[in-house]
């Protein structure tokens, strides 16, 4: 749905710049290949011996890019919106035509480091160096060169937002603080966050729990819900994140698309691309200046 073109909506101020009531972001996460030996999957219960491949658990982790992020891609063309994909370095060197199709159809290619490795215990030098390595490898193959970050599990480190400032990235998501974007001040420089939200990820729910696909379902249209509803009265966004072998399951693929449906139904919904969201609000001054991290920015 494109962005409504008066800062009047639902007869109250629409608090985006773009007048939008909710705006929400998917997140497509394409990790197949990146992940280490003994990586969590739906065999981590019964290991495997150190030095044995784990055969069905490697081949579970092909399916994001057999299958899953075509199935996503579909998915986001039938409905004319785009989103933003993490892009593990080693990925996109395995399957350099996945990640390829992913910038083809105009979604945002976003970094995920080189290797889905920890960073958080990282010195500066080598955060950075495992950081620019990704997004150099990823530009190499894509074309596109990342200016989001997404640390494995979210944990950056005291560093990361130093390492990101000076690669000149605009905004990071591994903050769960918020319902909307906000600014984090980095030696003295403002940063963007754009929130991610585990109430709306399939590795939490789906794979974590146990969800059924209707059960992820009900929770995307409950969590619109209340966000549409405070949408008339603050600026409000909807984080949803997919991961290739998980969220591209048909099944699951199935009741995301019954979501984008239920959303589209109401005025002033937007979906959004994180950098086109960042660009957005960076220099809005009703953007929140949050200084909760100050000690690890200076």
């Amino acid at each position: 749905m494109a962005p409504h073109p008066s800062s009047e909506l639902n007869g109250t101020n629409s608090h985006w710049p773009n007048g939008a009531q909710l705006v929400i972001s998917f997140s497509m996460q394409f990790e197949t290949g990146g992940q280490p030996e003994g990586a969590e999957s739906p065999f981590s219960g019964n290991p495997l011996t150190a030095g044995n491949p784990d055969m069905p658990a490697n081949s579970w982790f092909r399916y994001g890019a057999k299958e899953g992020v075509n199935r996503m891609l579909n998915l986001w063309k039938k409905h004319g919106i785009h989103v933003t994909s993490h892009v593990v370095g080693e990925a996109a060197i395995k399957y350099p035509e996945v990640a390829n199709a992913i910038a083809a159809g105009g979604h945002e290619i976003a970094a995920h480091g080189i290797s889905w490795s920890d960073q958080w215990n990282m010195s500066y030098e080598d955060e950075l160096q495992f950081i620019k390595e990704g997004i150099d490898t990823v530009e190499a193959i894509t074309g596109q060169r990342g200016r989001g970050y997404n640390a494995n599990w979210l944990r950056r480190g005291p560093n990361t937002l130093k390492v990101l400032q000076d690669l000149n990235f605009l905004y990071h998501i591994d903050d769960l603080s918020r319902d909307e974007p906000f600014i984090r001040m980095v030696r003295g420089e403002p940063f963007v966050v754009i929130p991610y939200t585990l109430r709306n990820n399939d590795i939490v729910n789906i794979e974590g729990k146990n969800w059924s696909p209707d059960q992820f379902l009900a929770q995307l249209k409950a969590e619109f819900d209340q966000l549409y509803s405070e949408g008339a009265s603050q600026r409000r966004m909807m984080s949803v994140s997919l991961h290739d072998r998980i969220g591209g399951a048909p099944s699951i693929v199935h009741v995301v698309d019954q979501f984008i449906e239920y959303a589209k139904q109401h005025e002033g919904v937007v979906f959004m691309r994180k950098d086109e969201i960042a660009e957005l609000i960076k220099d809005d001054p009703n953007t929140p200046i949050d200084h909760s991290e100050r000690e690890f920015n200076q």
